[in-house]
This record gives structure tokens, sequence and C-alpha cells, in this order.
């Protein structure tokens, strides 16, 4: 690879990792949103809101680590 691609693939991980981080947050805002609001049920919906926010949080903290140790160089290269 040439130097330019090899930085075009970090700065691709650098945003993939950033989007994931995004979209857990967003997912934890919609299922807290549910949970509280009057957005499907009238006075919310803790079945539906609570698993939905769970979620995004684990997508939120685990999502980039998981993508970290996916991406990892193997020792020796």
């Amino acid at each position: 690879m040439t130097p330019s691609e090899e930085e075009a693939v970090w700065r691709n991980r650098f945003i993939t990792i950033n989007l994931t981080r995004i979209g857990g947050t967003l997912v934890v805002m919609v299922g807290l949103i549910i949970w509280y609001g009057d957005l499907l049920v009238e006075g919310g919906s803790m079945t539906l809101g609570l698993p939905m926010a769970l979620i995004g949080l684990a997508i939120s903290f685990g999502g980039p680590v998981w993508l970290a140790k996916k991406w990892k160089t193997p020792p020796g290269q």
C-alpha cells in the first residue's frame, strides 16, 4: 500500500469508530424518548424504551472496542 492509501484506510476507520459512537448515542436517545415520552404510547413505554437504550449503550461503548480489536495488526507484521 502506498502512504496515501494507508492514510485513507486509517481515516476511514477513525470515521467508522466515531459513527459507531454517534449511532449508539442516537439509539440511546430514541430509547429514552420512547421510554419517557409519548412517542408510541401515552405515558411512555418502559418495555420497549429500556432495552433499546441498553442496546444503544452497548453499541456506543462496545462497538468501537470491538472494531479496534478486529482491525488490530497481528504481531510480527
